[in-house]
């Protein structure tokens, strides 16, 4: 399912490998095209081949283990440091991901906290700024304001030759001729009515003249006031209602970025914890993999020698990958602390070597056919095996053995065997002939 990024219905999956006479081939599976790799990669996950010239799955180190640990009983002890190792794994990209960013966060919390305090010492109010610059404008003006307003006053009545002094002498004139003729009492009349006006607007110009007196002191206060207001609209590229909206918003973000230090810190701790966990989980997979390693080694053994190396000699060899005191050192082994190798001495005198390594493809085959024995009921995954010519430089005794072999596998397995020898092939529960015919114009391969 994960190579195919999709579900397999019912455990049936079927795969399909046309091959077009121009040479042009497809890969499907269940009818839908999909790349040679990804058939191939589902073929190493499925099929276990073992041929002259194939990669053994067997030979894979990871393989071996799981394997051993399937053969030992050991699957639980396996998935707890499966599931410690990715635990590890986690924390280890939390912890480097805070950590990397640590410098950056610290500087950005000191700046945040920096701006918190300069905005609360600046006590800023809504709607600041314009209704002082209105008072700025009046202050500025303030002398200006006071001798127009005193002035009127004077004009109007204090000095000599006011408006009031004028309008007196006015209303007593038009008071002789008013009784001549209705329209002059009129005059008379609304002349008299003018005077209550010129004083009333008198001693208010007084009132405003006292008002408006210069007040250096506070023209200086409001000017610095103003000149702290643009500073900070200059600092932070806002205005000072805009900063009281900004001043709000810095408590939650200092309290996010503290959240994150804390987290490191946290972090760490559980990280060093689950590295502890990890580590006993490591050895105690490891422990249960020694008794067991040799065990599997020798029951192979046995099955060697009944098929023709009487004096084989298998070993499992395991070397512990030391695991570094600090939990962010090294690599995370991916399935725990032991690299196993399997050993052959195929015949006495002979070097012992790992199964990687020898050479004979039929000393292989036949390792592998032993192991799989050994391993029949243990093998996870792949229920498919392929033996390609297992019996090359065999004869017929042998033979009759192997094909015993192959059909006691077959209990447990699928198994396929491409044989030249009657005495394997007889233990098949089926058989496919395979003929190649030349005619002088072309050549064809045809299974019966």
């Amino acid at each position: 399912s994960q190579a195919l990024h999709t579900e397999v219905e019912e455990d049936t999956l079927i795969l399909a490998r046309p091959l077009g006479r121009a040479g042009r081939s497809s890969a499907l599976a269940e009818d839908v095209p999909v790349a040679v790799a990804t058939l191939r990669r589902i073929g190493e996950m499925l099929v276990d081949v073992h041929g002259q010239r194939e990669s053994y799955s067997l030979l894979q180190p990871a393989y071996q283990l799981e394997l051993l640990d399937a053969f030992g009983r050991l699957t639980d002890l396996r998935k707890k440091y499966l599931d410690k190792a990715e635990k590890v794994r986690e924390l280890r990209s939390q912890f480097k991901e805070l950590s990397d960013a640590k410098a950056a966060r610290q500087r950005e919390l000191a700046l945040t906290r920096f701006e918190r305090d300069d905005l609360d010492n600046a006590k800023l109010t809504p709607n600041e700024l314009p209704s002082l610059v209105k008072e700025r404008e009046r202050l500025v003006h303030a002398q200006s304001l006071a001798q127009f307003t005193s002035g009127v006053a004077a004009r109007l009545v204090d000095d000599d030759g006011a408006v009031s002094e004028v309008l007196g002498r006015l209303i007593k004139e038009s008071g002789k001729w008013a009784s001549f003729d209705p329209k002059l009492l009129e005059v008379s009349e609304r002349l008299n009515a003018l005077r209550p006006e010129i004083d009333d607007l008198a001693d208010t110009c007084r009132d405003l003249a006292e008002r408006f007196e210069a007040d250096p002191e506070r023209l200086g206060e409001v000017e610095k006031r103003i000149g702290l207001l643009k500073k900070l609209q200059t600092r932070y590229g806002k205005t000072p209602d805009e900063l009281l909206a900004y001043r709000e918003s810095l408590d939650a973000k200092e309290a996010e970025l503290q959240e994150q230090e804390d987290n490191l810190s946290g972090i760490d701790g559980r990280l060093r914890a689950a590295y502890a966990e990890m580590r006993d989980a490591a050895q105690a997979l490891s422990k249960g993999r020694a008794k067991v390693a040799k065990k599997l080694a020798a029951d192979a053994q046995k099955h060697l020698a009944d098929l023709g190396m009487p004096k084989a000699k298998l070993d499992a060899d395991i070397q512990l990958i030391n695991l570094p005191d600090d939990p962010m050192a090294g690599d995370v082994p991916a399935f725990g602390i032991d690299q196993l190798e399997l050993i052959l001495m195929a015949n006495p005198g002979e070097p012992a070597r790992p199964l990687r390594k020898v050479a004979s493809g039929g000393e292989l085959s036949r390792t592998m056919l032993a192991l799989k024995t050994v391993l029949a009921a243990h093998d996870p995954v792949r229920t498919l095996v392929v033996f390609d010519e297992i019996d090359s430089n065999v004869g017929g005794r042998l033979g009759d053995m192997l094909g015993q072999k192959l059909a006691a596998l077959g209990e447990s397995h699928q198994v396929l065997c491409v044989t030249h020898l009657p005495q394997v092939a007889c233990y098949a529960a089926y058989q496919w002939t395979i003929r190649k015919e030349s005619t002088t114009k072309r050549t064809a391969t045809t299974i019966t």
